[in-house]
């Protein structure tokens, strides 16, 4: 594949080594197309999406490489103080960092936008979306942000709950937020994604899906 010698993506997966750094395919580009086009009867995922799973990639791989612990959600609430609004907390993670030998700003630095990995996807790799799956994406991805919104302020949230002996293991655990519609008429309730991918949210009392039966 064609790749931009200017390209952010392209420099980040040279300099960290993340070539092979998806467990799922031979290469995080395999593994890029195919998250985004959801190949392999996968959800497609957006490029905001796609941009902070490969920005967590890189800071994992950065940690395997300096010996600083990756497992559980440590990878994921390092991200978040990393990149998020709080100015204390970026500034007691980034000494964290320098204190296992890790240049903070430099990874900052390199980790990619939203923007960066659509030129990445479309240009770098001649990446091409079903038109349906392209025009509804900007649906999924609002969505997807604003699970990733939630998320992260339950994560600091629970972190400070932590922090204040209230209660214990958030460090090793996993924070998962599930978007949820219910039948107005019944108690039927699915996910977001079930409901997407059938076309209705209940069967029963859906009039559009039942008429076109």
């Amino acid at each position: 594949m064609p790749t931009d010698p200017g390209c952010k993506v392209d420099t980040a997966v040279e300099r960290y080594g993340l070539g092979s750094a998806d467990p799922a395919y031979e290469s995080i580009d395999d593994g890029l197309l195919a998250r985004w086009t959801g190949a392999d009867g996968r959800t497609p995922m957006g490029y905001r999406s796609l941009a902070e799973w490969f920005n967590k990639r890189l800071l994992k791989q950065v940690y395997d490489d300096h010996g600083r612990d990756s497992l559980g959600a440590r990878v994921d609430s390092d991200y978040e103080a990393l990149r998020g609004d709080d100015d204390l907390l970026r500034e007691e993670m980034v000494e964290s960092l320098q204190s296992d030998g890790i240049d903070a700003e430099r990874v900052r630095e390199s980790m990619v936008s939203y923007g960066t990995m659509r030129t990445h996807l479309r240009d770098c790799l001649d990446g091409d979306k079903d038109p349906q799956t392209a025009d509804t994406e900007w649906e999924r991805e609002s969505i997807e942000m604003a699970r990733e919104v939630a998320r992260e302020k339950t994560q600091r949230a629970l972190s400070s709950l932590e922090t204040k002996g209230q209660i214990d293991g958030i460090e090793s655990s996993n924070v998962e937020v599930q978007i949820q519609l219910s039948c107005e008429s019944c108690p039927t309730r699915v996910p977001f994604e079930v409901a997407v991918e059938r076309g209705y949210v209940c069967e029963q009392h859906d009039q559009t899906h039942a008429t076109s039966d």
